[in-house]
This record gives C-alpha cells, structure tokens and sequence, in this order.
C-alpha cells in the first residue's frame, strides 16, 4: 500500500515539474472555451455550433486566441486522449506547397474514423486546422477546395490566418467567418496578473502598463515577454525598464539623437549618429517605428512634412522586410 502512494506522489511530482518547464505560453493557454478572453460574440456562436460544426475561417490580429480557441473547442468535443487521433494540425507557413495539401491533408481528410463515436459520445468527423492559411499559394487552396468540398462528411476544416483578404474567395465562401479582436487592456491586465500571481512574481503595476502597450493587443507576444523578463532578473521585481529591456524598446536618446541629426542636414554628423545606432545593435523595424511614432508627436514638423517622413519610413519599412 505504502509503495502504491509512493507511485502516486511520483507521478504527481513529475507531471508537475513537466508543467513548470513549459514556455508559459503553452503552460496557460485556455484549455476550455470559457477560459477565451475577449471574444464572447465568437464564443457564443461556437457554443450553438457544437452539435453540427461548418468549416471555420479564423482571422484577426496575432495573439488573439484563434489557434487556442479551436485547440480548446477540439478537446471538449473529443477529449484530451480522442483528440490525438481525431485533430491534425499543421502550419502552412512551414507546409505551404500544393504538394502537402493533395498528399498529407487529403489522405488525413479521406481517412476513415476509427472506434465507435456513439460510446465515446463525441461527433463523428475529423478536424484538420491549418494555421497561417493565409501564406498558402493559391494553388494549394484551389486544392484544398476541392479536397473540403469532397470529404465534408468526413473531416471539418478550421483555417486560421492574420490577412483574410489573402484567401481566395472560392475557400472563404465554404467557411463560416469569425473575426478575432486585438484583446482589451483590462482582459490584458487580468491575465497577466493572474500569470504573475500563480508564478509568485513581483511587479510594478507600471511594468504591467509598459508590457500591454507594448503588446499592442497581442496576448502571446506579452506572455512571452513576462516570461523572459521573469528569467532575466529572476529575484528581482519586475520593473518598467525590465520590460523595455526585453522587448528590445530603443532609448529615447537614441531616437531623439537620430531626429536632431537628421534635421541638422550635416551629412557627418548623420553618419556618426547612424555609425552608433548600428553599433548598438537594435532591431531596425524597431527604431524606424518608435523614429515614426515620435515624428508624429514632435510640433516642429507640419503636416505635410510629417506626410514625407512618414512615405520615405515605410521606403524603408517595405525594404526591411524584403530583407535588405
């Protein structure tokens, strides 16, 4: 009997050590859909839908719960061991060709459903989530029309993307949209309080301030942020410049130096300032962004210069990302 509890404890010790090494993003995502913040009107519908699911077409900004919603709706329809067997998720900003959808999605969408549905009182169909559907070539979701049109019976398809302007009308019409909002400061707050409560960390309600703004609505990235924050100063309370620190938030001396230098016209002394950017090492969308956001507060520029700026920074902007 003695070594029977010994086992017990053993397994609770490690299914609790297993949990604590999990990036926090993964350690408290919503495992049900009461536990979604901020997207009731979804919520609400997906709860009526539950006995006849359609095809579903998430979109909305990064961050907002897409693939955790459809993660948490999958396992209350299946359960966490059925669901194994039942979902198959893929990232087709990894998985993108045509080739992946006409072999790996339509042998999943045209397999047969193993066990008995009726006992284990779950639907009688698979679910296929493909995540980031949006950077799918069109031919690849010229197939994977088909291949929804065809296997409906069988399998439901979730796509889920940031840009629904980027899939094809011909998908979008076999789906059932839901748009997902950028979460609210006040849901932000909540949960971040509720993380930093549940793993004993000390803060200035200030840091929280500076983490949400930052975050722009983005939930994942914010946790993230709390969580390497925590690490980098682990006995020490979490503080604004903590935060600034770890999300890679430039100087306002540098910005300001970057601005004044410009407006002097004197190509030197523009190419020192540029010299010791470089050198710093910031990320540079991060610095045309905040060199923007300041422009546009600074009164000594009209509005038609700030019009100019604002064209040449997104020059700049497009070039970046283009990987220059």
């Amino acid at each position: 009997m003695g070594s029977f509890f010994r086992n017990q404890d053993t397994r609770s010790r490690s299914t609790k050590d297993s949990t604590s090494c999990l990036p926090w993003i993964e350690k408290y995502r919503p495992k049900s859909l009461n536990n979604i913040s901020a997207q009731e009107e979804t919520l609400i519908t997906l709860n009526h839908f539950k006995d006849s699911l359609p095809h579903m077409l998430f979109y909305g900004p990064p961050g907002t719960g897409k693939t955790s919603t459809i993660l948490a709706l999958a396992r209350e329809l299946f359960g966490s061991e059925l669901m194994k067997s039942r979902v198959l998720e893929l990232n087709a900003s990894h998985e993108r060709g045509i080739s992946v959808i006409r072999e790996r999605v339509k042998n999943y969408a045209r397999s047969c459903i193993v066990g008995d549905s009726d006992r284990n009182k779950c639907p009688g169909f698979k679910i296929i989530i493909l995540d980031e559907a949006d950077s799918l070539t069109k031919d690849a979701q010229e197939a994977l029309r088909r291949i929804i049109e065809k296997y409906s019976e069988l399998t439901r398809f979730c796509l889920i993307c940031n840009q629904v302007s980027c899939i094809i009308p011909a998908l979008k019409s076999r789906c059932t949209l839901f748009r997902f909002k950028s979460i609210g400061t006040e849901n932000m707050r909540n949960r971040l309080s509720y993380i930093c409560e549940q793993e004993g960390i000390n803060y200035y309600s200030e840091a929280l301030d500076e983490l949400i703004k930052d975050s722009q609505g983005d939930l994942r990235k914010a946790i993230t942020w709390l969580n390497n924050a925590s690490k980098l100063h682990k006995n020490d309370r979490v503080t604004v410049d903590t935060i600034k620190e770890t999300v890679g938030i430039v100087p306002d001396d540098i910005i300001n130096d970057l601005i004044e230098s410009a407006a002097s016209k004197s190509y030197d002394k523009i190419q020192e300032t540029v010299s010791n950017v470089i050198a710093s090492g910031y990320f540079g969308k991060q610095i045309i962004e905040q060199v923007f956001f300041q422009v546009l507060q600074d009164l000594r520029f009209s509005e038609n210069h700030k019009c100019n700026i604002g064209e040449s920074i997104g020059i700049v902007d497009k070039r970046l990302v283009d990987g220059v």
